[in-house]
């Protein structure tokens, strides 16, 4: 049985309050909110802290309203809010296929936006990684995935992250300096260990969605099994009508890079468009070009690499079907 390493624990009931235990603790401190990522990243000794410091307790981060969304708002709150359900399907959509309804329950919009990047060499046991040697991510100075490679090849499984990507969310930090605020694609980098913009002493405070104003947004998500699996590849597709014809677009792949990875020459594709065959096709086609799995998640290489195409489509017909 894997079990929890001993910390301190500490619950604060403002953001103030938060910021200054972390201050006290230094870097052996960490936040978390509904702990679905952290306490089993603890349990493997993925993540070590010796002081964890919960948000559930703050009331200004379980805000749910039409467009403002707390990131300590449940998985399964957001999916089921009636005004998210209406006018952003796709996000309701993405919450609610995260892993099972338990976790569901405990698992918060803050932790999937902030989740730790996955690897099949990474998420194992401490024993099972020290038998190999450590990975670069956690104790080592190799990526099993890329032997060669100087950099982390670990891949960001976040659902609701390529939807709010793709539909140009902005994200509210706080941090002892002040707040700050920034376009969700701003908040990855692309790479396995340093994957948040975010400084470990700053919160993600507040999820702000873009008024409705003639776009429509969907997400499509491969795994390996009907729930509980994280994606093997998740596609967000957002376009902006202008009357029949596409004045915007943007595609946005997930659990193929270290970040949502969006992809231009897909969205420039369809711009211009109704959304014809041809259309879809050229966007299909270039989000397949990019795509390059690597042995960091499950299934075949090539596979994953085609269903990129399957997905794409699938993803762009739906928005398609909607507009009729």
């Amino acid at each position: 049985m894997l079990r929890l390493p001993a910390f301190t624990y500490l619950q604060p009931n403002t953001l103030a309050e938060a910021l200054r235990m972390k201050d006290e603790a230094g870097p052996d401190g960490m936040y978390v909110a509904g702990g679905t990522d952290l306490y089993p990243n603890m349990k493997r000794r993925h993540q070590e802290p010796k002081t964890v410091i919960t948000l559930m307790g703050i009331t200004q981060l379980q805000c749910l309203s039409e467009r403002v969304l707390g990131p300590c708002v449940t998985l399964t709150a957001l999916s089921a809010h009636p005004p998210i359900r209406q006018r952003f399907p796709a996000v309701a959509h993405a919450a609610e296929l995260v892993s099972t309804p338990l976790l569901r329950n405990m698992g918060t919009l803050g932790g999937n936006l902030c989740l730790d990047t996955r690897c099949n060499y990474y998420n194992q046991t401490y024993e099972w990684r020290k038998a190999i040697d450590f990975c670069m991510k956690k104790d080592g100075h190799i990526c099993w995935v890329a032997p060669s490679s100087p950099r982390c090849w670990a891949v960001s499984s976040s659902d609701v992250a390529p939807v709010l990507v793709a539909m140009g969310a902005e994200l509210v930090l706080v941090g002892p300096h002040g707040e700050r605020v920034v376009p969700a694609a701003r908040l990855y980098n692309n790479d396995g260990i340093d994957y948040l913009t975010k400084h470990r002493d700053e919160i993600l405070a507040e999820v702000r969605l873009p008024a409705p104003d003639g776009w429509d947004a969907v997400y499509r998500k491969l795994r390996r099994r009907g729930s509980f699996d994280f994606p093997v590849l998740g596609v967000a597709a957002w376009v902006r009508w202008d009357g029949r014809t596409i004045a915007d677009a943007r595609v946005v792949l997930g659990g193929v890079a270290s970040w949502p990875q969006e992809v231009a020459e897909a969205g420039t594709a369809l711009v211009g468009s109704d959304l014809s065959d041809e259309a879809i096709a050229a966007a299909a086609e270039a989000a397949y070009r990019p795509a390059k799995p690597l042995d960091n998640t499950d299934f075949d290489l090539s596979w994953r690499k085609q269903m990129t195409r399957v997905y794409v489509k699938a993803a762009l017909e739906e928005l398609r079907e909607r507009r009729r």
